[in-house]
């Protein structure tokens, strides 16, 4: 069972990558957090790695953290979703916020995830709260997500985006109906919109 890889990184896209270990290409699927946490090709990258086994394929998934990959595994656990669901739940929301929607049985916020319905948000606090709870990755209630974008950041990167093309008024509506963590950069709430807006 795979672990852990380091080595050279052959290529990357948005949802996977090749790491070459000595001379040995894996292919490991990864989250959009991941993504963005990587070098340049040809520099060396060290990756958690969840080895999922089925009947007729091995897929690997790799993570930047262990605290991401120990969510990965938590997800999975839950019915009805896959790895490659799991992956893109944590490739639209951190596994902080995540971790905070689950223990206050936020279904809004968990259902405004693409590919998350009412019913499999309601699977995810059902099964996962006490779980989730005990990992300890859920903030306090002070330290809560806020429910929206700061005003100034909200502004600058409505901005960035009508710059893009996206119109003003669908810009706005995605602001508002987004849970971003406290603090967050213009960049951050910048990478979490286009991610709305793309799907």
């Amino acid at each position: 069972m795979i672990a852990l890889l380091t080595g050279r990184l052959a290529h990357k896209s948005p949802d996977a990558i090749i790491i070459d270990v000595n001379g040995v290409g894996y292919r490991v699927q990864i989250p959009f957090s991941t993504y963005y946490e990587l070098p340049e090709e040809g520099k060396t990258v060290s990756l958690s790695i969840h080895t999922h086994v089925k009947e007729d394929s091995i897929s690997l998934f790799g993570f930047r953290t262990i605290a991401e990959k120990e969510f990965f595994q938590r997800l999975i656990s839950v019915s009805g979703i896959g790895p490659k669901m799991a992956r893109d739940i944590l490739s639209n929301i951190q596994p902080e916020e995540l971790a905070a929607a689950i223990v206050q049985g936020n279904l809004v916020r968990l259902s405004s995830i693409p590919g998350i319905g009412k019913k499999t948000a309601e699977r995810l606090v059902l099964e996962l709260k006490e779980k989730v709870r005990k990992m300890g990755m859920a903030p306090s209630a002070q330290e809560a997500p806020s429910s929206e974008a700061p005003a100034e950041v909200a502004d600058d990167v409505a901005s960035a985006l009508v710059n893009l093309g996206y119109k003003e008024a669908v810009v706005r509506k995605v602001l508002a109906e987004m849970s971003v963590e406290p603090h967050a950069s213009t960049e951050a709430v910048l990478r979490q919109a286009l991610r709305v807006l793309m799907k």
